[in-house]
C-alpha cells in the first residue's frame, strides 16, 4: 500500500523517529485519535480506517478539510501553480499579509486559505509555522528563488486515504477533541514540547506553557483511568519526568533541525511515554 507523507514541515514533525514510534503503537486498537495532528506523519503512517485527528491551528485544519473535496483539491492546487509562478521576497509578504485584513481574509475561499498555508509553509524561512498575539502569521520570507509548493501523488494519496476513510476532522481543543475516546481506542498526543530553556510553542495565537503540560498529563491520567491505549511524545525535562512517573518511559534520540541557530541543531533526548 502507497502511505501518505506530510504535505506540511511542521515543528516536532516525527518522520525520523517513525520507526521508534511504531515500536510502541498497540497491536490492536479501535479508534486512532491524534489531537496535536500536526503534519501528521504517524497518522499517515499507520493509515488507521478509523481516526479522529485536531490541531487547534484553524488554517492547518481547514488544508486537511479541503484535502476531502475533489473540486476545492484541484482548485488549490490551480492556486498553488499560480503562486510558484509569482513566487518572490515581494510576493510572499503579499500573500502572508493578507491575514492582517481580517474583513477581506475571512471572504477568502477555503481553498484559497489553503493554498497560502501549504505555500507560506514552503517558503518561509525554515518552514517554521509561527503566529503573533492577534493569530497573524508573521515567520519571515525564507529567500528561496523557487519553491516547490506540493507533490501532486503524495496529495492525491493523502486525499485519498482522508476520503475513502472513516477520519473526523476537528478543530477544537485537545481535551474537546478526546471526549469521544474509550476503552480500547489509541490516543497519541504529540503536544508542543516542554522545555528546560525558553522554546518555540507559538503555533497558534494560545501558546502552550508548563501549566498545559501538567493540565495535559492530568488528561493522560484520566484517558488511561477509562482504559484507553496512550503514548505521548515530549522532549526529557525534569518536568515530564516527574508528571508522568508510574507510567512507561522510553527514552531516545532524535534529531530537530526547526532552531533558527544552526549550531543549536541537532540530537536531542526524547521520551515516548505509555500506559501499557
Amino acid at each position: 500500500m502507497i502511505k501518505g507523507k506530510p504535505f506540511v514541515k511542521w515543528a516536532g514533525g516525527k518522520r525520523q523517529i517513525l520507526d521508534k514510534l511504531k515500536e510502541y503503537v498497540p497491536v490492536e486498537y479501535n479508534t486512532y485519535y491524534e489531537p496535536f495532528v500536526g503534519g501528521g506523519a504517524l497518522l499517515f503512517e499507520l493509515a488507521p480506517k478509523h481516526a479522529v485527528i485536531n490541531d487547534l491551528n484553524k488554517e492547518l485544519m481547514n488544508t486537511y478539510k479541503v484535502l476531502c473535496d475533489e473540486e476545492k483539491f484541484k482548485k488549490m492546487c490551480r492556486v498553488l501553480n499560480n503562486y510558484e509562478a509569482n513566487h518572490s521576497e515581494e510576493f510572499y509578504y503579499e500573500i502572508r499579509n493578507k491575514d492582517r485584513n481580517k474583513n477581506t481574509y475571512n471572504k477568502l475561499s477555503d481553498y484559497t486559505r489553503a493554498a497560502r498555508t501549504i505555500y507560506l509553509n514552503k517558503a518561509c524561512f525554515n518552514g517554521l509555522y509561527r503566529v503573533n498575539s492577534k493569530g497573524e502569521f508573521n515567520v519571515p520570507y525564507g529567500k528561496k528563488t523557487k519553491v516547490n509548493t506540493y507533490d501532486g501523488n503524495n496529495l492525491i494519496t493523502v486525499s485519498n486515504y482522508l476520503t475513502m476513510n472513516d477520519i473526523k476532522i476537528l478543530n477544537v481543543d485537545y481535551k474537546e477533541a478526546l471526549k469521544t475516546a474509550k476503552k480500547g481506542d489509541f490516543v497519541y498526543i504529540d503536544p508542543p514540547y516542554d522545555s528546560d530553556t525558553a522554546i518555540f510553542t507559538n503555533y497558534t495565537e494560545t501558546g502552550f506553557n508548563k501549566d498545559s503540560q501538567r493540565e495535559l498529563a492530568f488528561v493522560f491520567k484520566e484517558l488511561s483511568d477509562k482504559g484507553v491505549f496512550v503514548m505521548l511524545s515530549n522532549y526529557n525535562t525534569t518536568l515530564i519526568q516527574d508528571l508522568y512517573k508510574g507510567y512507561h518511559i522510553h527514552l531516545i534520540e532524535a534529531k530537530r533541525n526547526i532552531n533558527a541557530n544552526a549550531k543549536k541543531r541537532g540530537s536531542v533526548f526524547e521520551v515516548i511515554i505509555t500506559n501499557y
